[in-house]
């Protein structure tokens, strides 16, 4: 296991520690939260009673195969706790998310979530947000042409995300548009704008929502309120 993907071990598998007996959890997506997955497999095969929301198609395999009853928000329209992962974490803990294609759904499940613990490593740390990671915007297709030319005055350049050369389809069966940033001073501001704009669905800034990170680190996890 390398370096990077032992910090995110790390992480995931500590952000199961929160998890109690009971708890309704909305289940994250990427490369991290799948090592709360797993953990939380194992807490469910020792006796942990839990009922999964999942936000990814990806995730509902990886639960049901660790044994995890899932349910949904018809059932369960109040989560006790969400765990995901993040592509950037700045001081207050807003976010960018949404490289791994489910912010759509992510954001809906953190919207109705009582705590959100957001699980990274330490390479997700920025002062910035989107001096890092691309801005995930999910667009309906009937849209795509014209949204892309509304970001395109907004960043510093506009990408549609394709998968083995095809556009990427999301579970909801939107597109994605990547926009690179050299930074967003004003997340609120431009939060704002793409929610009003017609065909965005949703967009990968996480403001507010997320109430504890636990970073894996060199020296170890590192648990985060704010500010970092």
């Amino acid at each position: 296991m390398s370096d990077a993907s032992e910090m995110k071990r790390l992480a995931g598998e500590k952000a199961a520690e929160y998890v109690e007996d009971g708890m309704v959890v909305g289940l994250g997506t990427g490369s991290t939260v799948f090592f709360t997955i797993l953990k939380l497999g194992e807490r469910v095969r020792e006796g942990l009673n839990i009922v999964g929301i999942p936000t990814s198609k990806a995730t509902e395999k990886l639960a049901l195969e660790q044994g995890i009853s899932l349910g949904n928000l018809a059932e369960h329209p109040r989560i006790d706790i969400t765990i995901d992962g993040a592509d950037e974490v700045d001081p207050e803990l807003n976010l960018i998310k949404g490289m791994g294609g489910a912010l759509l759904r992510e954001k809906v499940v953190a919207s109705v979530s009582e705590k959100m613990i957001i699980v990274v490593d330490d390479s997700k740390i920025v002062e910035t947000l989107g001096t890092k990671s691309a801005l995930p915007v999910e667009v309906v297709p009937f849209a795509l042409s014209s949204c892309i030319a509304e970001l395109e005055k907004l960043c510093d350049e506009v990408m549609t995300r394709k998968t083995d050369g095809q556009i990427y389809v999301t579970d909801n069966g939107s597109n994605i548009v990547d926009c690179l940033f050299s930074g967003i001073p004003d997340p609120e501001k431009l939060e704002n704008i793409l929610s009003r704009m017609p065909g965005a669905i949703e967009n990968g800034l996480f403001l507010g929502l997320a109430t504890l990170a636990i970073v894996g680190t060199p020296e170890g996890v590192k648990v985060y309120q704010k500010p970092i």
